[in-house]
């Protein structure tokens, strides 16, 4: 899958809510419907948009569908954003220098 599918699927923050819900454990839709004001069609279609990300994965139990995380494309997504993880670190590290800075007599 590509990268740009899978930040497309992270942009919503349905989506995200729902990969959060799934990263404590698997899920029934309508266990994940349920934890929305939205309709279960709604929900469904940011599951799909998640499937076809291959940031979750589903397996019929029974009658209903159950879903899960898949790990793989947010390692990969994780792998292309470390490169910048060091801008992040400088901007932090100047953010508690000057707040050091004010609290110093």
């Amino acid at each position: 899958m590509s990268d740009d599918a899978v930040f497309l699927a992270l942009a919503n923050p349905v989506r995200r809510r729902l990969l959060e819900l799934l990263s404590e454990g698997p899920r029934t839709a309508g266990d994940l419907a349920g934890q929305f004001d939205l309709s279960r069609p709604a929900v469904a279609e940011h599951l799909q948009v998640l499937r076809r990300a291959e940031l979750v994965a589903d397996e019929p139990v029974g009658r209903q569908r159950r879903y899960h995380l898949t790990a793989a494309p947010l390692e990969q997504l994780s792998d292309w954003l470390h490169p910048f993880e060091r801008f992040w670190r400088e901007r932090l590290r100047a953010l508690a220098d000057t707040i050091e800075g004010e609290e110093s007599p």
